[in-house]
């Protein structure tokens, strides 16, 4: 006899994300979930993308994390709201987690909500949060073979991030291979090539998700 435990987590899951979807859809906010593993730069890139849409659109981040507040901090002390859910050891963010934590949120005043997921290329693909959409940042020190190796994150995506281009120089990187392997497994995601810290790229990226989030205003 197997048990298949699977279903039913995701099941339940899923009842909490449409849930949430409501919610927002109520308020017309968008919410992104950012995937990426541990060091992509998803942090950076979140501040980058802060910085290029404040002015226009009201914004909150949660940050998920298995622990500490770190990355939290830095997104408050640009004077964004930001909310830190700590899984303990989940490799993951759930549904529930995401509206414990928007619950102490204003969504009355919010536009955008970036969600922050769990460092991760795996697990975070069959939790469906409530978004309006999941995208994946990919750094160029991680390598271009990643598509081959996790193509779930890439087909759960509808746009890639490259970031960290400006080190494309000392990095071992077949661009064009990665190009044609996300296209191979998306190919109606866009890609875009950035580097965060510096704000390179960063304008092409943040216009296309403010036309994603005017599109529901």
């Amino acid at each position: 006899m197997q048990i298949d435990i699977k279903q039913p987590i995701l099941g339940k899951n899923d009842e909490l994300a449409k849930k949430n979807r409501d919610l927002f859809a109520q308020h017309n906010v968008f919410v992104l979930d950012l995937l990426a593993s541990p060091g992509s730069g998803k942090t950076s890139t979140i501040l980058a993308t802060i910085d290029a849409l404040r002015d226009e659109f009201n914004i909150a981040v949660i940050e998920g994390d298995i622990a500490s507040s770190v990355d939290a901090e830095k997104i408050k002390a640009q004077g964004i709201a930001a909310v830190q859910i700590n899984t303990g050891g989940a490799c993951h963010l759930e549904s529930d987690m995401i509206r414990r934590a928007v619950d102490v949120l204003d969504l009355e005043r919010l536009d955008l909500i970036i969600v922050e997921n769990v460092g991760n290329l795996v697990c975070p693909t069959d939790f469906d949060l409530g978004e309006n959409m999941k995208v994946m940042i990919l750094s160029v020190p991680e390598g271009d073979d990643k598509p081959l190796k996790y193509p779930g994150v890439f087909q759960a995506s509808e746009a890639v991030i490259l970031n960290k281009v400006d080190t494309m120089p000392v990095f071992d990187f077949d661009r064009d291979a990665f190009y044609a392997s996300v296209n191979q497994l998306n190919p109606n995601a866009p890609i875009f090539p950035i580097a965060a810290t510096k704000g390179e790229g960063v304008a092409e990226w943040a216009e296309w998700l403010a036309e994603q989030i005017r599109a529901i205003q």
